[in-house]
């Protein structure tokens, strides 16, 4: 038997979610978000767990945890994780480049982490936020008109902070 991965404080929270939800099925998106908080990825064991404690076969799990990109299932992200919209409208304004130069400044490629494990760059097929492209989420915090200047000074505060910086669309960033 695999051990498992699901800690008591995980599924205390998701079962805090039953009463709010219609259905058990319904409480699967909730649940795989507070297991990504507590082991910053999916693994496979965690499928299996969320399944029984749900109700669902594991195959229902999968079928919602794949269609969403944030949950990486292979390997834990690092702490700070830096998303860079490439949306058209994120394209049309400078994203490739910008990830392009957060990637460089890391020394690692969309989809990896650093080898420290601390820094995880990916590619966000949109973050809903067109009118602020180029953007890009650091952590939870979105960042507005970045420039590939701005974004490599962001990752620099992110790497020494271990933190998302909290500038965001509220007040854009300069240009």
């Amino acid at each position: 038997m695999a051990e498992r991965v699901l800690t008591d404080e995980m599924l205390a929270a998701i079962r805090a979610l039953f009463p709010r939800y219609p259905t058990r099925q319904a409480v699967t998106l909730p649940a795989l978000h507070i297991v990504l908080e507590g082991l910053r990825y999916v693994p496979p064991q965690a499928v299996v767990e969320l399944a029984e404690l749900l109700g669902l076969a594991p195959a229902q799990i999968q079928d919602t945890l794949s269609f969403y990109g944030i949950f990486p299932q292979d390997r834990p992200h690092g702490p700070t994780r830096v998303w860079v919209c490439r949306s058209i409208s994120c394209a049309l304004r400078g994203a490739e480049d910008l990830l392009r130069e957060l990637c460089a400044q890391a020394g690692i490629e969309p989809g990896e982490t650093t080898p420290d494990g601390q820094l995880t760059i990916e590619i966000a097929e949109c973050l809903g936020a067109c009118e602020h492209a180029p953007c890009l989420l650091a952590n939870d915090a979105l960042h507005a008109c970045v420039s590939r200047e701005q974004g490599a000074a962001l990752l620099d505060r992110l790497r020494r902070s271990g933190a998302a910086d909290n500038q965001t669309v509220s007040e854009p960033l300069p240009r």
